[in-house]
């Protein structure tokens, strides 16, 4: 940023009295820009024993497989959001119930923390949106595990497949941090007690 969004005056990195962190901050009209995580919601949509899985047709990832998933967009709760990216991206028709959440994921190295909701299929009417190359229904043997785009959803996975056998699905919250040397760490913090499935 290097202009002010409300009087076009430049922009410098300070610290603002009261504050502990370097701000985007306009000395002309003392505007203060605040850059906070984004917030990537989406689902998990199963169909008795088999997920949806979308082919990204977009970068990052372009080709890889992935749950359908995007940013919040403002103005919507977190559920929502994940229901509009799956129809947009899978387009999918997708029951929720008060159980839900499923797995979140803190990525404080990238600034974004990921969302998914437990959602079934409510038909099998489902067809790839502009995001997708195609959209498929795949088994936990299926799966084409080293197509998948990111670590959070392989997590996503590996736990909803290891729950469904238990027929239990807890909440689980993770810390996610990407390494200099680009490796990925993933840390659970926080489980919550365990939901049996209706």
């Amino acid at each position: 940023m290097k202009f002010c969004h409300n009087c076009a005056a430049p922009i410098v990195l300070r610290i603002p009295d009261g504050d502990d962190k370097v701000r985007h901050c306009c000395e002309a009209c003392d505007s203060i820009f605040y850059q906070n995580p984004k917030n990537v919601v989406g689902t998990v949509p199963f169909y008795e024993d088999k997920i949806l899985l979308c082919k990204r047709a977009i970068q990052p990832r372009y080709g890889k497989w992935t749950l359908p998933a995007g940013f919040m967009e403002n103005g919507e709760s977190s559920l929502s959001g994940a229901i509009r990216e799956t129809t947009e991206e899978a387009g999918a028709t997708v029951k929720v119930d008060d159980s839900s959440l499923y797995t979140l994921f803190n990525l404080p190295t990238i600034n974004q923390v990921y969302m998914f909701f437990r959602a079934e299929l409510v038909n099998l009417n489902f067809a790839a949106g502009a995001e997708s190359l195609e959209v498929a229904l795949f088994t936990e043997a299926e799966i084409p595990w080293d197509e998948i785009a990111f670590p959070v959803v392989r997590s996503t996975l590996e736990h909803f497949f290891t729950d469904l056998k238990n027929n239990r699905f807890p909440v689980r919250m993770f810390d996610v941090h990407h390494s200099e040397d680009r490796s990925i760490s993933t840390k659970l913090i926080s489980h919550s007690k365990t939901h049996f499935a209706d």
